[in-house]
Protein backbone atom coordinates (compact mmCIF):
# COMPACT_ATOMS: atom_id res chain seq x y z
CA UNK A 1 0.00 0.00 0.00
CA UNK A 2 1.33 3.11 -1.30
CA UNK A 3 2.48 5.34 2.00
CA UNK A 4 0.44 8.73 1.32
CA UNK A 5 2.88 11.15 4.10
CA UNK A 6 5.99 11.28 1.92
CA UNK A 7 4.03 11.75 -1.66
CA UNK A 8 2.14 14.90 0.60
CA UNK A 9 5.57 15.96 1.89
CA UNK A 10 6.31 17.01 -1.77
CA UNK A 11 3.67 19.30 -2.15
CA UNK A 12 5.16 21.15 1.08
CA UNK A 13 8.48 21.74 1.11
CA UNK A 14 8.58 24.14 3.60
CA UNK A 15 6.08 22.41 6.35
CA UNK A 16 5.95 19.38 7.73
CA UNK A 17 2.52 17.02 7.17
CA UNK A 18 1.54 15.69 10.13
CA UNK A 19 -2.10 13.85 9.33
CA UNK A 20 -2.99 13.03 5.89
CA UNK A 21 -7.35 11.36 5.82
CA UNK A 22 -9.63 9.99 3.76
CA UNK A 23 -11.70 13.06 2.15
CA UNK A 24 -15.22 13.60 0.73
CA UNK A 25 -17.18 11.53 -1.39
CA UNK A 26 -16.03 10.84 -4.75
CA UNK A 27 -16.06 7.37 -6.56
CA UNK A 28 -13.26 8.59 -9.18
CA UNK A 29 -10.28 9.91 -7.49
CA UNK A 30 -8.68 9.05 -4.17
CA UNK A 31 -8.71 12.35 -2.22
CA UNK A 32 -7.16 13.33 0.74
CA UNK A 33 -6.85 16.05 3.17
CA UNK A 34 -3.51 17.08 4.17
CA UNK A 35 -2.81 19.00 7.73
CA UNK A 36 0.47 20.97 8.09
CA UNK A 37 2.09 21.72 11.60
CA UNK A 38 3.50 25.26 12.31
CA UNK A 39 0.80 27.03 11.63
CA UNK A 40 -2.38 28.78 12.75
CA UNK A 41 -5.60 26.67 12.51
CA UNK A 42 -7.42 29.37 11.44
CA UNK A 43 -5.28 30.30 8.20
CA UNK A 44 -6.65 28.55 5.18
CA UNK A 45 -2.69 27.04 4.13
CA UNK A 46 -2.37 24.83 6.78
CA UNK A 47 -4.33 22.48 4.59
CA UNK A 48 -4.58 21.41 1.52
CA UNK A 49 -6.58 18.70 -0.56
CA UNK A 50 -4.42 15.83 -2.06
CA UNK A 51 -5.73 13.35 -4.95
CA UNK A 52 -4.45 10.68 -6.84
CA UNK A 53 -5.75 10.78 -10.05
CA UNK A 54 -7.84 7.45 -11.50
CA UNK A 55 -5.48 7.08 -14.98
CA UNK A 56 -8.38 4.68 -16.35
CA UNK A 57 -10.86 7.41 -16.25
CA UNK A 58 -8.43 9.90 -17.25
CA UNK A 59 -5.64 8.30 -19.50
CA UNK A 60 -3.81 11.77 -19.86
CA UNK A 61 -3.74 13.05 -16.33
CA UNK A 62 -1.36 15.38 -17.34
CA UNK A 63 -3.84 17.41 -18.90
CA UNK A 64 -5.88 17.85 -16.33
CA UNK A 65 -3.44 20.22 -15.03
CA UNK A 66 -2.80 22.08 -17.52
CA UNK A 67 -6.36 22.70 -18.25
CA UNK A 68 -6.63 23.50 -14.35
CA UNK A 69 -3.71 25.69 -14.26
CA UNK A 70 -5.20 27.60 -17.17
CA UNK A 71 -8.82 27.85 -16.75
CA UNK A 72 -8.20 28.74 -12.98
CA UNK A 73 -5.51 31.13 -13.12
CA UNK A 74 -7.98 32.83 -15.71
CA UNK A 75 -10.43 32.94 -13.35
CA UNK A 76 -8.45 33.94 -10.28
CA UNK A 77 -7.61 37.14 -12.57
CA UNK A 78 -10.84 38.30 -13.73
CA UNK A 79 -12.13 37.75 -10.40
CA UNK A 80 -9.56 39.85 -8.73
CA UNK A 81 -10.98 42.95 -10.78
CA UNK A 82 -14.50 42.29 -9.74
CA UNK A 83 -14.11 41.21 -6.11
CA UNK A 84 -13.54 44.44 -4.67
CA UNK A 85 -17.11 45.59 -5.15
CA UNK A 86 -18.40 42.12 -4.96
CA UNK A 87 -20.79 41.44 -2.06
CA UNK A 88 -20.03 38.32 -1.22
CA UNK A 89 -17.15 35.53 -1.59
CA UNK A 90 -15.98 33.58 -4.33
CA UNK A 91 -13.14 31.39 -4.66
CA UNK A 92 -10.60 29.17 -7.12
CA UNK A 93 -9.29 26.65 -6.20
CA UNK A 94 -5.69 26.76 -6.94
CA UNK A 95 -2.99 23.93 -8.26
CA UNK A 96 -0.17 23.59 -5.61
CA UNK A 97 3.67 23.07 -7.13
CA UNK A 98 5.79 20.71 -5.67
CA UNK A 99 9.20 21.03 -4.15
CA UNK A 100 10.67 21.03 -7.38
CA UNK A 101 7.97 23.36 -9.25
CA UNK A 102 5.72 20.48 -10.76
CA UNK A 103 2.17 21.12 -10.72
CA UNK A 104 1.45 17.04 -9.78
CA UNK A 105 3.85 13.85 -8.69
CA UNK A 106 4.10 10.55 -10.15
CA UNK A 107 5.50 7.97 -7.48
CA UNK A 108 7.01 4.46 -7.37
CA UNK A 109 4.55 2.76 -8.91
CA UNK A 110 3.15 5.23 -11.49
CA UNK A 111 0.48 6.92 -9.44
CA UNK A 112 -0.04 10.73 -10.73
CA UNK A 113 -0.39 13.05 -7.93
CA UNK A 114 -2.14 16.39 -7.52
CA UNK A 115 -2.45 18.94 -5.00
CA UNK A 116 -4.87 21.77 -4.52
CA UNK A 117 -5.98 24.26 -2.01
CA UNK A 118 -8.61 23.31 0.52
CA UNK A 119 -11.54 26.24 0.22
CA UNK A 120 -12.34 26.96 3.78
CA UNK A 121 -15.89 27.34 5.77
CA UNK A 122 -17.77 26.01 3.05
CA UNK A 123 -19.05 22.37 2.49
CA UNK A 124 -21.43 20.18 0.01
CA UNK A 125 -24.88 18.83 0.15
CA UNK A 126 -25.82 15.50 -1.50
CA UNK A 127 -29.02 17.13 -2.37
CA UNK A 128 -31.03 20.66 -2.58
CA UNK A 129 -32.75 21.47 0.67
CA UNK A 130 -34.73 23.83 -0.56
CA UNK A 131 -35.59 26.92 -3.22
CA UNK A 132 -32.54 28.79 -1.61
CA UNK A 133 -30.52 26.34 -2.15
CA UNK A 134 -30.86 25.76 -5.72
CA UNK A 135 -30.76 29.30 -6.14
CA UNK A 136 -27.60 29.48 -4.96
CA UNK A 137 -26.62 26.89 -7.05
CA UNK A 138 -27.55 27.96 -10.04
CA UNK A 139 -25.60 30.84 -9.46
CA UNK A 140 -22.49 28.69 -8.74
CA UNK A 141 -23.03 27.35 -12.08
CA UNK A 142 -23.65 30.51 -13.42
CA UNK A 143 -20.51 32.38 -11.53
CA UNK A 144 -18.09 30.06 -13.68
CA UNK A 145 -19.66 30.18 -16.51
CA UNK A 146 -19.22 34.17 -16.59
CA UNK A 147 -16.00 34.05 -15.52
CA UNK A 148 -14.66 31.75 -18.01
CA UNK A 149 -17.24 32.74 -20.70
CA UNK A 150 -14.44 34.87 -22.73
CA UNK A 151 -11.70 32.47 -22.40
CA UNK A 152 -11.03 30.46 -25.64
CA UNK A 153 -11.51 27.24 -25.68
CA UNK A 154 -9.46 25.61 -27.69
CA UNK A 155 -6.41 26.43 -25.28
CA UNK A 156 -8.07 23.74 -23.61
CA UNK A 157 -7.66 19.58 -24.07
CA UNK A 158 -10.31 17.65 -24.38
CA UNK A 159 -9.46 15.54 -21.13
CA UNK A 160 -12.56 13.47 -21.88
CA UNK A 161 -13.76 12.91 -25.91
CA UNK A 162 -17.06 12.13 -26.44
CA UNK A 163 -18.12 13.08 -23.34
CA UNK A 164 -21.65 14.56 -23.09
CA UNK A 165 -21.99 14.45 -26.75
CA UNK A 166 -25.20 12.80 -27.29
CA UNK A 167 -25.20 10.85 -30.68
CA UNK A 168 -21.72 9.21 -29.44
CA UNK A 169 -23.65 7.28 -26.47
CA UNK A 170 -26.28 6.57 -28.93
CA UNK A 171 -23.78 5.12 -31.58
CA UNK A 172 -22.44 2.93 -28.67
CA UNK A 173 -25.78 1.51 -27.44
CA UNK A 174 -26.76 0.22 -30.97
CA UNK A 175 -23.50 -1.34 -30.91
CA UNK A 176 -24.13 -3.17 -27.46
CA UNK A 177 -27.92 -3.73 -28.80
CA UNK A 178 -26.48 -5.07 -32.32
CA UNK A 179 -24.75 -8.06 -30.15
CA UNK A 180 -27.14 -8.37 -27.60
CA UNK A 181 -30.31 -9.80 -29.01
CA UNK A 182 -33.62 -9.79 -28.19
CA UNK A 183 -35.16 -8.12 -25.18
CA UNK A 184 -35.25 -11.02 -22.22
CA UNK A 185 -37.85 -9.22 -19.68
CA UNK A 186 -40.48 -6.00 -19.88
CA UNK A 187 -38.33 -3.46 -17.85
CA UNK A 188 -35.46 -4.15 -20.92
CA UNK A 189 -38.02 -4.43 -23.29
CA UNK A 190 -39.48 -0.50 -21.65
CA UNK A 191 -35.84 0.82 -22.39
CA UNK A 192 -35.63 -0.42 -26.22
CA UNK A 193 -38.95 0.90 -27.26
CA UNK A 194 -38.18 4.40 -24.74
CA UNK A 195 -34.51 4.87 -26.40
CA UNK A 196 -36.32 4.22 -30.11
CA UNK A 197 -39.05 7.10 -29.79
CA UNK A 198 -36.64 9.52 -28.50
CA UNK A 199 -33.59 8.69 -30.70
CA UNK A 200 -33.89 11.00 -33.53
CA UNK A 201 -33.61 14.02 -31.56
CA UNK A 202 -30.38 12.99 -29.60
CA UNK A 203 -28.21 15.19 -31.99
CA UNK A 204 -30.64 18.34 -31.13
CA UNK A 205 -27.28 20.51 -29.15
CA UNK A 206 -24.51 19.02 -31.51
CA UNK A 207 -26.65 20.22 -34.75
CA UNK A 208 -27.47 23.87 -33.37
CA UNK A 209 -23.54 23.63 -32.74
CA UNK A 210 -22.75 22.49 -36.37
CA UNK A 211 -25.50 25.31 -37.64
CA UNK A 212 -23.67 27.95 -35.52
CA UNK A 213 -26.40 28.23 -33.19
CA UNK A 214 -24.79 27.68 -30.25
CA UNK A 215 -20.58 27.49 -30.13
CA UNK A 216 -18.22 25.68 -28.07
CA UNK A 217 -17.59 27.28 -24.63
CA UNK A 218 -15.80 25.95 -21.56
CA UNK A 219 -17.98 23.71 -19.65
CA UNK A 220 -17.76 22.19 -16.05
CA UNK A 221 -18.65 18.60 -16.78
CA UNK A 222 -20.62 17.27 -13.91
CA UNK A 223 -21.86 20.19 -12.07
CA UNK A 224 -24.12 18.27 -9.71
CA UNK A 225 -25.33 19.89 -6.18
CA UNK A 226 -22.41 17.93 -4.29
CA UNK A 227 -19.52 19.67 -6.18
CA UNK A 228 -20.96 22.98 -5.30
CA UNK A 229 -19.52 24.52 -1.72
CA UNK A 230 -21.73 26.50 0.41
CA UNK A 231 -20.29 29.06 2.91
CA UNK A 232 -21.05 27.40 6.22
CA UNK A 233 -22.05 31.14 7.66
CA UNK A 234 -23.52 32.67 5.23
CA UNK A 235 -25.50 29.73 3.61
CA UNK A 236 -24.05 31.72 0.11
CA UNK A 237 -22.15 29.43 -3.04
CA UNK A 238 -18.75 30.54 -2.63
CA UNK A 239 -17.66 27.88 -5.36
CA UNK A 240 -17.49 25.17 -7.76
CA UNK A 241 -15.19 22.07 -7.07
CA UNK A 242 -14.25 18.30 -9.04
CA UNK A 243 -12.83 20.32 -11.62
CA UNK A 244 -11.11 17.64 -13.65
CA UNK A 245 -14.22 17.30 -16.31
CA UNK A 246 -13.34 20.99 -17.43
CA UNK A 247 -12.46 21.10 -21.08
CA UNK A 248 -14.16 22.56 -24.67
CA UNK A 249 -18.51 22.06 -24.78
CA UNK A 250 -21.57 23.24 -24.72
CA UNK A 251 -22.57 24.98 -21.27
CA UNK A 252 -25.94 23.40 -22.40
CA UNK A 253 -25.05 20.14 -21.25
CA UNK A 254 -23.93 21.46 -17.92
CA UNK A 255 -27.53 23.56 -17.29
CA UNK A 256 -29.06 20.65 -18.33
CA UNK A 257 -27.09 18.59 -16.15
CA UNK A 258 -27.64 20.66 -13.12
CA UNK A 259 -31.76 21.23 -13.36
CA UNK A 260 -31.65 16.82 -14.05
CA UNK A 261 -29.91 16.32 -10.88
CA UNK A 262 -31.43 18.80 -8.74
CA UNK A 263 -34.64 18.41 -9.26
CA UNK A 264 -35.60 15.31 -8.41
CA UNK A 265 -36.71 14.77 -5.00
CA UNK A 266 -36.10 11.32 -5.07
CA UNK A 267 -32.01 11.35 -6.21
CA UNK A 268 -30.69 9.10 -9.12
CA UNK A 269 -30.82 5.85 -6.75
CA UNK A 270 -34.73 5.90 -5.74
CA UNK A 271 -36.59 2.22 -6.86
CA UNK A 272 -40.12 3.88 -6.45
CA UNK A 273 -40.20 5.35 -9.61
CA UNK A 274 -43.76 6.62 -8.49
CA UNK A 275 -41.21 9.12 -6.71
CA UNK A 276 -39.25 10.51 -9.52
CA UNK A 277 -40.19 14.20 -10.29
CA UNK A 278 -38.99 17.61 -12.01
CA UNK A 279 -39.78 19.90 -9.62
CA UNK A 280 -40.57 22.99 -11.46
CA UNK A 281 -39.82 25.47 -8.16
CA UNK A 282 -36.36 24.00 -7.98
CA UNK A 283 -36.17 24.28 -11.64
CA UNK A 284 -37.31 28.27 -11.69
CA UNK A 285 -34.36 28.72 -8.42
CA UNK A 286 -32.06 27.52 -10.30
CA UNK A 287 -32.77 29.25 -13.26
CA UNK A 288 -33.13 32.52 -11.70
CA UNK A 289 -30.06 32.14 -9.65
CA UNK A 290 -28.12 30.92 -13.14
CA UNK A 291 -29.15 33.74 -15.51
CA UNK A 292 -28.58 35.99 -13.31
CA UNK A 293 -25.29 35.35 -13.83
CA UNK A 294 -25.22 33.87 -17.60
CA UNK A 295 -27.42 36.55 -19.28
CA UNK A 296 -24.33 38.73 -19.48
CA UNK A 297 -23.44 36.48 -21.98
CA UNK A 298 -26.58 34.45 -23.31
CA UNK A 299 -27.86 34.43 -26.85
CA UNK A 300 -31.54 34.49 -28.04
CA UNK A 301 -30.02 30.51 -29.33
CA UNK A 302 -29.03 30.02 -26.03
CA UNK A 303 -32.31 30.42 -24.45
CA UNK A 304 -33.67 29.22 -27.05
CA UNK A 305 -32.33 25.80 -26.52
CA UNK A 306 -32.39 25.61 -22.68
CA UNK A 307 -35.34 23.41 -22.83
CA UNK A 308 -34.02 20.72 -25.28
CA UNK A 309 -30.46 20.54 -22.67
CA UNK A 310 -32.70 19.53 -19.77
CA UNK A 311 -34.44 17.03 -21.62
CA UNK A 312 -31.37 15.61 -23.36
CA UNK A 313 -29.11 15.31 -20.37
CA UNK A 314 -31.96 13.60 -18.80
CA UNK A 315 -32.58 10.86 -21.86
CA UNK A 316 -28.09 10.69 -22.09
CA UNK A 317 -27.79 9.95 -18.79
CA UNK A 318 -30.62 6.84 -18.76
CA UNK A 319 -29.01 5.80 -22.09
CA UNK A 320 -25.58 5.45 -20.62
CA UNK A 321 -27.04 3.36 -17.56
CA UNK A 322 -28.87 1.37 -20.05
CA UNK A 323 -26.10 1.03 -22.23
CA UNK A 324 -23.99 -0.45 -19.18
CA UNK A 325 -26.71 -2.94 -18.03
CA UNK A 326 -27.04 -3.89 -21.37
CA UNK A 327 -22.80 -4.33 -21.70
CA UNK A 328 -22.71 -6.45 -18.66
CA UNK A 329 -21.60 -3.07 -15.78
CA UNK A 330 -18.32 -2.58 -17.47
CA UNK A 331 -18.55 1.50 -17.00
CA UNK A 332 -20.65 1.90 -13.46
CA UNK A 333 -19.75 0.66 -10.12
CA UNK A 334 -22.81 -1.85 -9.24
CA UNK A 335 -24.18 -3.08 -6.11
CA UNK A 336 -26.75 -5.47 -7.77
CA UNK A 337 -27.17 -7.34 -11.53
CA UNK A 338 -29.87 -4.73 -12.16
CA UNK A 339 -28.38 -1.66 -10.61
CA UNK A 340 -27.69 0.13 -13.69
CA UNK A 341 -31.28 -0.74 -15.41
CA UNK A 342 -32.78 0.37 -12.25
CA UNK A 343 -31.13 3.58 -12.78
CA UNK A 344 -31.78 4.00 -15.87
CA UNK A 345 -35.57 3.79 -15.22
CA UNK A 346 -35.33 6.67 -13.04
CA UNK A 347 -33.81 8.65 -15.62
CA UNK A 348 -36.23 7.75 -18.42
CA UNK A 349 -38.98 8.70 -15.55
CA UNK A 350 -37.31 11.55 -15.27
CA UNK A 351 -37.44 11.95 -18.77
CA UNK A 352 -41.00 11.80 -19.20
CA UNK A 353 -41.68 13.82 -15.64
CA UNK A 354 -39.76 16.70 -17.46
CA UNK A 355 -41.95 15.95 -21.17
CA UNK A 356 -44.85 16.53 -19.55
CA UNK A 357 -44.50 19.63 -18.12
CA UNK A 358 -42.37 21.21 -21.38
CA UNK A 359 -44.38 24.26 -21.80
CA UNK A 360 -44.85 25.31 -18.50
CA UNK A 361 -40.58 24.83 -18.73
CA UNK A 362 -40.32 27.03 -21.62
CA UNK A 363 -42.76 29.76 -20.65
CA UNK A 364 -40.64 29.60 -17.15
CA UNK A 365 -37.65 30.31 -19.68
CA UNK A 366 -39.60 33.47 -21.57
CA UNK A 367 -40.52 34.86 -18.45
CA UNK A 368 -36.91 34.81 -16.88
CA UNK A 369 -35.22 35.94 -20.27
CA UNK A 370 -37.41 39.42 -20.06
Amino acid sequence: MTDIHPIAQHFAPTHTVIAVQSYGAGNVNDTYLVTLDGMEPTIAADRFVLQRINQKVFPQPALILVNMRLFSDFMRQRWAHEAPSADRRWEVPQVLPTHTGQDFWVDDVGGFWRAITLVEGAKTYPRIRDAAHAREAGYALGQFHRLISDLDPAQLHDTLPGFHITPRYLAQYDAVVAQRGAASDGAIGYGLAFVAERRAWAGVLEAAQAQGKLRLRTMHGDPKVDNILIDEETYQAVSIIDLDTVKPGLVHYDIGDCLRSCCNPAGEETTDLATVTFDLTLCQAILEGYLAQAARFFTADDYAYLYDAIRLITFELGLRFFTDHLAGDVYFKVKHPRHNLERALVQFRLVEAIEAQERAIRTMIDDLRR
